[in-house]
């Protein structure tokens, strides 16, 4: 079961619910839920077994405004306060593991704006939302470009897009996949645990 606590922002508390291995720990992969979601999507569950199942200690955090209730996103801005936030003190807790964060859709997001701030050695992007539908003028391309090892998992019939992978950034296109990633989930987490284990961030 997974160490459910709440973590004091300047936007109001956010939940966080750790998973740590049977053993000692080799990462801390820290995760954000989609806009109107929660850390219970399909992709982040079978993400986070694969992860612990490996060495990984896996928080997820559920942001301030939908502890509150609310399903309609904070703006970008107190998204990235709030995470910034829990982000340090989860490091604080593990002062000596390498720190990974990511998310899915608006989660991932927040996880690239804030990869450099936070001190993260790597970032894992579910279901990155390129564009609005419909609008790819619109792109969200630069949010990527964190200088940081990223991995994207995107399915191919996606209506937010698709990134384009380049020196730091690997894409891993999944077929039939939309935006819910919710037809193979599992495919899913091993391109996640696969691309852990190349860096040395996850134990065989």
């Amino acid at each position: 079961m997974p160490h459910r606590d709440e973590i004091d922002t300047p936007r109001g508390p956010a939940r966080v619910e750790t998973d740590l291995p049977a053993g000692p720990p080799v990462a801390l992969l820290v995760l954000g839920h989609g806009a109107g979601g929660d850390v219970d999507a399909p992709d982040l569950l079978v993400v986070r077994d694969a992860a612990v199942g490996a060495a990984v200690a896996v928080a997820r955090v559920t942001q301030p405004y939908r502890v509150a209730g609310r399903r309609a996103p904070a703006p970008a801005g107190h998204l990235d306060e709030a995470w910034t936030t829990v982000v340090a003190a989860l490091r604080a807790r593990h002062p000596d593991l390498p720190l990974l964060v990511g998310g899915r859709s608006s989660g991932a997001r927040v996880a690239c704006r804030t990869a450099a701030a936070v001190g993260a050695a790597g970032v894992v992007a579910l279901a990155f939302p390129l564009h609005p539908p419909g609008r790819p003028e619109r792109s969200r391309a630069a949010e990527l470009r964190t200088g940081l090892p990223t991995l994207v998992v995107n399915g191919d019939r996606d209506p937010f897009g698709v990134p384009a992978a380049d020196a730091s950034v690997r894409v891993v296109v999944r077929p039939g996949e939309r935006h819910d990633l919710r037809r193979d989930p599992v495919a899913v987490a091993r391109a996640v645990l696969a691309w852990l284990h190349e860096r040395g961030w996850a134990r065989p």
